[in-house]
């Protein structure tokens, strides 16, 4: 999707601080961080919001959850804890309309 802000940093045409390049996803740091640690984790494919998860997109949804526990261990995070969030359409918080996962802690 060409307007999508989330493909053009998954495609390499925005700029983003990443933390993680993966096969299926991607993670980068939040531009308005809510906390010490606010890191977005998106997959490369386009998936519009959590309603548009199809089956296939199991190994996707997987890695996205994995791929926060990696990084908060790479934070130092994961033993004082932290946030895993899902905004869902407009009236959930979505604003952006690409799946994505929000790794929020550090406190």
């Amino acid at each position: 999707m060409k307007d999508c802000l989330f493909c053009r940093i998954v495609n390499g045409e925005k700029e983003a601080d990443f933390v993680h390049r993966g096969e299926r996803v991607v993670a980068f740091n939040d531009i308005r961080p809510q906390a010490p640690v606010h890191i977005l984790i998106v997959p490369r494919k386009h998936i519009r919001s959590i309603n548009d998860i199809a089956e296939e997109d199991e190994p996707v949804v997987s890695d996205l959850i994995y791929t926060a526990q990696k990084i908060a261990g790479q934070k130092g995070i994961h033993q004082s804890g932290y946030k895993l969030v899902f905004n869902v359409e407009r009236g959930g918080g979505q604003y952006i309309f690409h799946l994505h996962l929000h790794l929020i802690g550090g406190w």
